[in-house]
C-alpha cells in the first residue's frame, strides 16, 4: 500500500497504530529488527507532512524514536528512528524541546564519532536542530560532558583527508553534505553563546580550536566554484567568523593555523582569490550578505598577520602601479572592485570593505589617503567619524606626490588636454559647476574647509564676464 494516499483518519489510526507496535517491542522485544526497520520506515512516510501525525510529534512519540535512535541493535534500526527524529525537530520546532528533555542528546554527541557520512549527517543535523531554542545552559551538558567538540573535529579531520595536495577532492554527495551539517552545526552552537562581543571566548568556541587548521586546509585545497560564496566553501568560511582564531582560549596548535611555517600566505592567498573571483561574479546587493563572513574572515587575519603576510595583503588589496595607469577604482582589478564597492548603497559591505581598508593603512587618515586617494578616503573617514586631512596634498606632504592626490591616478599617465583653451564663458561655468560640488561636499560632511570659489568671490579675486565675452 502506498502510505502517501493514506490520509484523515485512517492516516493517524496508522501512526497510532506503528507506535504502539514499537512500544510494546521495547519491553517484550516481540518484533525482528527487519521489522523495526519497516516499522520506522513507514512513521518516516508518515511524518513527512505532520497533518494526521500527531503522535509522532508528541513528547511520548520522540521519547519512543529517540529511545531506538541512540539503543537500537543495529546501525540500519538506529539510523532508520533518527531519520524519524530529525524530520520531527525540522517540521514541529516543540519537539526539539521534547528531546532535550529525554537528555540523549549527549548520547547522540557521543555518536557523531563515527566513520559513515549517512550517520554524520542525520546526527549533526538533529543536534543542530536542537540549537535553535536552546539555551546556553543547556547545550553546555552536551559540549562539555559528552565531548561534541571532540566529535565534531574527528569529522573535520576525517573530510580533510577526502581533499588532496593534488587532484580532485574524493568527496561524495553523500560527504559533501554530512560535512555541511557539521560545519552548520559548529556555527550555530557558537551562536548560541553570548561570545561575539569581542571580550570573551567561551568554552563553545574553545571547543571546536582544533579543527581550525584541518577548515583552513579544505579551503586551501578544494576547487574553488563558479559561484564562490555558494555551496559547500561558504560553510567552511562561515565557520571562521565563529572560532577563535585569535586563540584566546589558547590551545595548543603544533604551529600556526593562519600563518603556518611552511607557507605563511598561503591562506591569506586563498581567501583573497575567493574575494576577487566573488567580487567579480556576484552584483553588490548579492555580496552584501554573502561576502561578509569572508571579509570579516579577512580582517581578522589582517589584526593578527606578522609583517610578511601583512605586506601580502597590503599588496593583492590596496591599488598598486598597476592601476594608478588611471583612476583608482576605474579598472577591473581586486583593489579596484573593492573601491567601487566601498561607495555602494549596500551598508553593511561598505563599513566591512571600509574597515579593512583602514585596518591595512595601519588606521591612518593620511596613510589610507595615500593608499586609496583623497576622493574615496574622505568618504571613507567621514563615516567613521575621523579626522579628514584638510586637502588632498597635505595627506600627501611627506613624498611629494607622484600621483594625483584626488584621483590616485599618476601624473604622468593622466590625458594630456591637445584641445583649444577654453573660453572665458567655459571657464565661469566650470568653476560654477566645481562651486556646487563643493557646497555638496560641504553639507555631507565629506569636506571641513572653505569653498575656494567663495573665497575668491568675498575677496573681489573673481570679475563678472563683460557682454562681448559672451556674444
Amino acid at each position: 500500500m502506498n502510505l502517501s494516499t493514506v490520509q484523515g483518519p485512517e492516516k493517524l489510526k496508522q501512526v497510532k497504530e506503528l507506535l504502539s507496535s514499537l512500544e510494546e517491542d521495547l519491553k517484550s522485544k516481540s518484533l525482528t529488527t527487519a521489522q523495526r526497520v519497516q516499522t520506522l520506515l513507514q512513521l518516516r512516510q508518515h511524518g513527512t507532512v505532520p497533518t494526521n501525525a500527531d503522535p509522532i510529534y508528541s513528547e511520548h512519540g520522540i521519547d519512543i524514536l529517540s529511545k531506538y535512535g541512540v539503543e537500537g541493535e543495529t546501525v540500519d534500526v538506529r539510523r532508520a528512528a533518527l531519520r524519524c527524529v530529525a524530520n520531527a525537530l525540522l517540521l514541529v520546532p516543540q519537539t526539539r524541546g521534547y528531546l532535550m528533555a529525554t537528555r540523549r542528546g549527549g548520547r547522540l554527541a557521543e555518536m557523531l564519532k563515527c566513520d559513515s557520512s549517512d550517520d554524520e549527517m542525520v546526527i549533526s543535523r538533529i543536534l543542530f536542530l536542537l540549537t535553535y531554542g536552546t539555551n546556553q545552559s543547556e547545550y553546555e551538558h552536551i559540549l562539555n560532558q559528552h565531548g561534541l567538540g571532540d566529535s565534531v573535529y574527528y569529522q573535520i579531520v576525517r573530510h580533510s583527508k577526502q581533499f588532496p595536495k593534488s587532484g580532485k577532492p574524493a568527496l561524495s554527495q553523500m560527504d559533501e553534505l554530512a560535512l555541511i551539517d557539521t560545519l552548520k552545526l559548529i556555527f550555530n552552537t557558537c551562536k548560541i553563546s553570548d561570545f561575539k562581543n569581542g571580550e570573551t571566548v567561551t568554552g563553545f568556541e574553545k571547543a571546536f580550536s582544533a579543527s581550525i587548521p584541518y577548515i583552513f586546509k579544505m579551503i586551501s585545497r578544494m576547487e574553488i566554484p563558479e559561484q564562490p560564496l555558494d555551496g559547500l566553501l561558504s560553510y567552511l568560511i562561515n565557520c571562521l567568523t565563529v572560532l577563535d582564531l585569535k586563540n584566546e582560549s589558547g590551545h595548543s596548535f603544533d604551529s600556526s593555523p593562519l600563518f603556518p611555517p611552511f607557507d605563511p600566505n598561503c591562506n591569506v592567498d586563498r581567501l583573497v582569490l575567493i574575494l576577487d573571483r566573488a567580487t567579480a561574479t556576484y552584483k553588490a546587493e548579492d555580496l552584501e550578505t554573502k561576502a561578509a563572513p569572508l571579509l570579516h574572515a579577512l580582517i581578522m587575519m589582517a589584526e593578527m598577520a606578522p609583517e610578511g603576510p601583512r605586506k601580502q595583503m597590503q599588496a593583492l588589496l590596496l591599488p598598486e602601479g598597476n592601476d594608478r595607469s588611471e583612476p583608482i577604482g576605474q579598472s577591473d582589478t581586486l583593489p579596484s572592485r573593492l573601491l567601487k564597492l566601498s561607495t555602494s548603497p549596500n551598508k553593511n559591505l561598505k563599513i566591512t570593505i571600509s574597515e579593512l581598508l583602514l585596518l591595512l593603512s595601519d588606521n591612518n587618515a593620511e596613510t589610507l589617503t595615500q593608499n586609496i586617494g583623497y576622493g574615496y578616503a574622505a568618504g571613507l573617514l567621514a563615516s567613521r567619524g575621523m579626522e579628514i586631512p584638510q586637502t588632498a596634498g597635505e595627506a600627501f606632504a611627506t613624498n611629494g606626490p607622484a600621483v594625483n592626490p584626488v584621483t590616485g591616478q599618476r601624473w604622468d599617465a593622466e590625458p594630456q588636454d591637445t584641445g583649444p583653451p577654453m573660453t572665458q564663458e567655459e571657464k565661469e561655468r566650470e568653476a560654477e559647476r566645481l562651486f556646487v560640488l563643493f557646497e555638496r561636499a560641504r553639507a555631507n560632511g565629506l569636506l571641513n574647509v572653505e569653498n575656494p570659489v567663495r573665497v575668491a568671490a568675498q575677496e573681489g579675486r573673481l570679475e563678472e564676464l563683460p557682454d562681448s565675452d559672451s556674444d
